[in-house]
């Protein structure tokens, strides 16, 4: 593994640093980050990971970091890369909460009309949706067959089952249902585990939050999304839960055994994985798809339950209340995707660790109700902060493989938070905000403290101001809760 002090990073221009190719490193590392930021990231290893990364055969351009970057399991989190035919598929490039993921829904409510019933809210949205670790649904256990048809169909079948529009697949990153699914490369331990986990919102920075829109950027983007200042919308962030884990878990002893197979060398261990033409990186992707899909159809699940709470508090139904998905992203993913290379379509496989797809206006696969303005780029913030939703831009599909951030990024680990958050009613904290906060016990929200994160304004100006994503929203937590 390269050491920090070892590398050679410049200055590019206020945005963008680079890491100089040297050793084994193939390509060059790209970090978007301002001066304040890239201090912050050199406080642990992600920088190294992202020389790392740059050793993997057959990576093109450069191993990229957003500037919510901070240290993972092999790849950073934050972290894009993009791998040709002569390349590999690396689980640590995906993460163990593969499509980990958000989804924005936008409403005709306004703060006004649920100020004085938030409390009620939150209490109806903790009760419909299961939180916490190893939390469950006691009324849906999937039978063999139904978790199969899940882990082909995502956000198809749920839809299918009753939990939501036929309409909200058409916001859904990929339909909702990634391709090549596979359930027979899926371990009886993993469908153990997700057998009884779908529908529900899991742990840690996992949240459902009702939002108010704060800011309003341009005007004109915002219309076409279904905003505007004082409007209400709502925040999922949730992921495939242990299934999920589960398939990361087996399938990193598989590349591990596959390094060796191949003759792969690697800086560090963590970075395991399999030529994109072998046997192995075909069953990983086919049971990645299925991770994938699980996560797709449990925020799909959860939707429902958003509506119905919201539906039973104000006692108005769903349609009235004009609950509808603006999108859904995955941020932990690798996908098949065709991008220019030296002035040539390329067919790649895409890496994004905590990073979000940023498909540019007019682009074959940004959303029909989204071609003249871009794909909508999500990115929560802590829950004492706000978060923001961006577009698409032309720049990220020729400098990141229409990549940007993800989210805010850690700069705490989980023990420092609760460290930080010892002896303080964070609880009370919120409310003196006007934040409603609920979750499954006081140590899940000691780990989420703001302090524990990166200021998300910070990031956001980031990818605007380097031209990877533009500003369109800003939204502010009214209630919360977490996993």
């Amino acid at each position: 593994m390269f050491k920090e002090s070892t590398l050679h990073i410049t200055k590019i221009d206020p945005y963008r640093w680079k890491i100089e190719k040297e050793g084994s490193m193939r390509v060059e590392g790209i970090v978007y980050a301002d001066e304040k930021i890239i201090e912050e990231i050199k406080r642990d290893l992600s920088l190294q990971q992202v020389a790392n990364v740059a050793t993997l055969p057959g990576i093109v351009k450069a191993s990229l970091a957003m500037p919510d970057i901070h240290e993972g399991y092999g790849f950073p989190i934050g972290g894009v890369a993009a791998f040709d035919e002569t390349g590999v598929v690396s689980p640590g490039g995906v993460g163990y909460d593969i499509n980990c993921g958000v989804r924005v829904l936008r409403s005709n409510l306004r703060k006004e009309g649920v100020q004085d019933v938030m409390r009620e809210l939150v209490n109806a949205l903790f009760r419909n949706i299961p939180t916490g670790v190893g939390s469950h649904r006691k009324d849906l256990r999937l039978s063999f067959d139904e978790e199969t048809a899940l882990m082909k169909e995502g956000a198809r079948w749920a839809v299918r089952r009753g939990y939501g529009y036929a309409g909200d697949l058409e916001h859904i990153e990929e339909g909702g249902c990634l391709p090549g699914a596979d359930p027979n490369e899926v371990s009886e331990r993993a469908m153990e585990r997700g057998r009884s986990q779908v529908g529900t919102l899991g742990s840690g920075n996992h949240f459902v939050e009702v939002d108010v829109i704060s800011e309003v950027y341009d005007e004109k983007v915002a219309k076409a999304l279904g905003f505007e200042v004082g409007g209400i919308a709502v925040q999922i962030h949730t992921g495939s839960r242990g299934f999920g884990y589960q398939i990361c878990d087996d399938f990193i002893d598989v590349m591990l055994r596959a390094v060796k197979k191949y003759g792969i060398e690697l800086p560090d261990r963590q970075l395991c994985c399999a030529p994109l033409d072998s046997e192995e990186a075909r069953r990983y992707l086919a049971a990645m798809a299925c991770g994938a899909n699980f996560a797709f159809a449990n925020r799909q699940m959860i939707t429902h339950w958003v509506r119905e709470s919201f539906s039973h508090v104000l006692k108005r139904p769903p349609e009235e209340l004009g609950l509808e998905l603006v999108y859904d992203v995955c941020h932990n993913i690798a996908k098949f995707e065709t991008h220019m290379v030296e002035g040539k379509l390329t067919k790649l496989c895409v890496h994004r660790k905590g990073a979000t797809r940023a498909l540019p206006p007019g682009h074959p696969q940004t959303p029909k109700a989204y071609k003249d303005i871009g794909q909508p780029v999500l990115i929560p913030g802590d829950m004492g902060r706000c978060s923001y939703i961006l577009v698409g831009t032309e720049a990220a599909s020729q400098e990141t493989w229409a990549s940007s951030c993800h989210g805010a990024g850690r700069v705490m680990s989980r023990t420092q938070a609760m460290k930080k958050a010892k002896g303080k009613n964070i609880v009370k904290e919120l409310e003196a905000q006007g934040i409603i906060v609920r979750a499954s016990g006081w140590d899940t929200i000691a780990e989420e403290i703001p302090e524990a994160y990166k200021d998300v304004t910070e990031v956001v100006d980031v990818v605007h101001n380097a031209g990877i994503a533009r500003k369109v929203v800003q939204l502010k937590p009214l209630g919360v809760i977490k996993g």
